[in-house]
Order: structure tokens, then C-alpha cells, then sequence
């Protein structure tokens, strides 16, 4: 094996460690920001895996569209609504945990059949350099135009649900329980920041 194939075969297994310690970070991890942070990393990694395939144009899009986009996107949303719920116990969790655990095992034993039984090593289409771009270019607006656009209308409808989750309270009743919405965050006033403690503003000593 050669120095070249020895570096791919290297890297090929760290991104593979990092894609999968990375998602198994983003289910068990009971905190939602770091497993936002950590479907980052997922999605980073997979882009190093398809720059391992040659595929360029597919890599900068993993980061722009997944990574730059789609991932702040969700972190904004987290953060920005910051809804807290009273923790309830949950029925049948034992039960809820089997079917779990029975339904990712069964998704697994059918990825390893494939993987195990399919010959890999077929020899694929000839490569054909920048012409990529445009290829893709013309597929996605020919071919794919429909599935193209309905993503994008996707993508601008979770941005507008973020947006009005984020701004809930700026309602007079809550969307979704029909309540008359707290409007003591925005109408709590706040003392200047040149005041003392008594509420008048201290006078500045002449030089």
C-alpha cells in the first residue's frame, strides 16, 4: 500500500469515528446545545468524507447549506426561545427504551447486510474535472428544479417558525394555547446605566 492510499485509508477512519462518536453524542447527550454543536461536527466530518471521494462541489455545499445555514439556524432557534417545561414522568419508558433500542438494532443489521453482501469495488463513471459544475448546474435546473425549490420553501418556512417562536411573547395571546401571553419581560423598566442606587443620575466631577 502506498504512502497516498495509507493517508486516505487513515483519514477515511477518523472521520468515520468522528461521524459516528459525533451522532451518538447528538442522542444521548441530554443537553440540546451540545448536540447542536455536535451535529456540526457530524456534518464537518461528512464533508471531509466527500472530499474524500473527489466530490468538491457536494463538501462546500455540506458546509454552506448544512453546516452554515441549516445548523445556526437550529442553534438560533434553541437559543433564542429558551422554552422551559416542567419535567413529567414519562409511561412505559422501560417499554419506550426496548422499542428503541430494538428499532436502531434492526436499522443496523440491515446497513451491515448491505454493506457485507453488495461488491463495492465496481469501477465507476470516468471523471470529468470542472465540468462537474456545470453538470450539476444543468441538473438542477432542468431535471431537479421542482425538488430544488420545494427545499428552499422548507428552509424559509423553519426560518420564519424560529422567528416567531423567538418573538412569541411580542403576542398578545399564545399561538398555540390561546393564553394571554407574559408581557412583563418587555414591559419591565430598566434604569439607566449612569444612575446610582436611589434612581438619580450622579452628577460628574468637573476636572
Amino acid at each position: 500500500m502506498s504512502l497516498a492510499l495509507s493517508t486516505q485509508f487513515v483519514c477515511f477512519l477518523l472521520l468515520s469515528v468522528a461521524v459516528l462518536l459525533g451522532a451518538l453524542g447528538v442522542v444521548l447527550l441530554p443537553n440540546v446545545v451540545y448536540s447542536a454543536f455536535l451535529l456540526g461536527g457530524v456534518l464537518l466530518s461528512m464533508a471531509g468524507l466527500y472530499l474524500l471521494l473527489n466530490a468538491s462541489f457536494v463538501a462546500a455545499a455540506q458546509i454552506l447549506v448544512y453546516v452554515g445555514a441549516v445548523n445556526v439556524l437550529i442553534l438560533f432557534a434553541i437559543m433564542l426561545v429558551n422554552k422551559r417545561q416542567p419535567l413529567r414522568p414519562m409511561r412505559a419508558l422501560l417499554l419506550r427504551r426496548l422499542l428503541s433500542v430494538g428499532v436502531c438494532l434492526g436499522l443496523l443489521a440491515l446497513l451491515l447486510q448491505v454493506a457485507l453482501t453488495n461488491p463495492w469495488a465496481l469501477p465507476g463513471p470516468p471523471s470529468i474535472g470542472e465540468a462537474a459544475l456545470t453538470r450539476i448546474g444543468e441538473h438542477f435546473f432542468t431535471d431537479y428544479l421542482l425538488p430544488f425549490e420545494v427545499a428552499s420553501v422548507l428552509l424559509l418556512m423553519a426560518m420564519i417558525g424560529a422567528i416567531v417562536l423567538a418573538r412569541r411573547d411580542v403576542l398578545a395571546r399564545d399561538v398555540v394555547t390561546g393564553e394571554p401571553a407574559d408581557q412583563a419581560l418587555l414591559e419591565r423598566q430598566r434604569p439607566p446605566l449612569l444612575s446610582s442606587q436611589d434612581g438619580s443620575t450622579p452628577s460628574v466631577p468637573s476636572p
